[in-house]
């Protein structure tokens, strides 16, 4: 078999919306010319021909295969590798400052709310007067602020790996990382794996999953071990928000976390999601799940924002409310026939 046949089978192998950039072949002079922390052929500088010295340079998501989602940049403000990969912050033409890890854009200052408040909000609200929560990710401090809204939460502890994403949202993001400053939070920077494997069992009402795509050292925050440890970790009727990628890319996935999280979690699965314009497809998922104990209906919010004392305090949510909550859950069609395990 020549090498030609091999690599097409390697790829049949590889769910199509999976392939990422590995769809395109490799250009030694698009390759000199790349932007270091985007994946090969999907950092591009556009030059005037009327004038030399007039460039337009653009961010591209690289996430899938024929599809790119651009942003102009005005300005790199920061760009440096951590212990674990390469951090990004520029300035945007439309949505304002941007943070990409790795190439891959992870939030704008003009659509993250949406992202934050569902992830946050949808688990809080389905449950009376959480008392403790842990954030596994979510350095950027924005799933923080969320979280601090709930003034019967006691303890939020965050397990972020990377001391480096803190360290430029406090600088570049500040609107997010104010989630830092409230006295209730405490910051483990170290692995997620390890932290939640030492937490005793039944110690936190809900834990929120704000880590990046499945694909690398992700991809065990994603699978079954990983779900019994959070499992372990929550109390009866304890709730579980993870985020879950898009119905639109990768219903086989979604329906492998579902499977996974059915086999673990004795009280309720759940699906939903929420528009994220600068996210692949521009739509994001959750999954919600609850331990064996009291019943919890995700899709109906039994601890409603607009009723929580000091919840608007600080300022007012800009997507989240009781009546987007409910809607979250409606699944198109084509996705309750994709995804079996729902």
């Amino acid at each position: 078999m020549d090498q030609h046949k091999i690599n097409e089978n390697e790829l049949a192998a590889i769910p199509p919306c999976c392939l990422k950039a590995r769809a395109f072949s490799p250009d030694a002079e698009l390759e000199a010319n790349c932007h270091a922390t985007v994946v090969l052929g999907w950092f591009t500088e556009h030059q005037n021909s009327s004038d030399k010295g007039d460039k337009r340079v653009y961010f591209n998501n690289p996430m899938w295969p024929g599809e790119a989602h651009s942003l102009e940049v005005k300005n790199v403000l920061f760009k440096e590798r951590s212990k674990f990969q390469e951090v990004l912050v520029f300035e945007s033409a439309t949505y304002g400052k941007v943070l990409v890890l790795d190439g891959i854009l992870q939030l704008t200052e003009k659509d993250e709310f949406a992202y934050q408040e569902m992830i946050a909000h949808l688990p809080l609200c389905s449950i009376k007067s959480p008392k403790t929560v842990l954030v596994v990710g979510g350095g950027d401090g924005g799933v923080l602020r969320e979280v601090a809204r709930h003034s019967s939460v006691e303890l939020i502890d965050i397990c972020e790996i990377d001391q480096m994403v803190i360290d430029v949202s406090k600088k570049f993001f500040p609107d997010l990382a104010v989630g830092f400053e409230d006295p209730r939070v405490h910051l483990h920077v170290e692995d997620a794996l390890e932290f939640i494997r030492h937490v005793p069992k039944g110690k936190y009402d809900a834990i929120i999953v704000d880590s990046s795509d499945p694909v690398g050292p992700a991809q065990d925050l994603v699978e079954k071990p990983f779900f019994e440890m959070i499992s372990n970790a929550l109390r009866p009727g304890g709730v579980l928000c993870n985020m879950a990628e898009s119905m639109w890319l990768h219903t086989h996935l979604i329906n492998d976390m579902i499977a996974a999280c059915r086999e673990v979690f004795k009280g309720s699965v759940h699906y939903a999601w929420a528009n994220v314009p600068t996210y692949p497809s521009g739509v994001i998922g959750f999954i919600l799940c609850s331990t064996e104990g009291p019943h919890v209906d995700f899709r109906n919010p039994v601890n409603p924002i607009e009723k929580l004392e000091g919840a608007y305090d600080q300022s007012e949510p800009k997507f989240y409310n009781s009546q987007i909550h409910r809607a979250a859950f409606a699944l198109p069609s084509f996705v309750k026939k994709q995804v079996s395990s729902l």
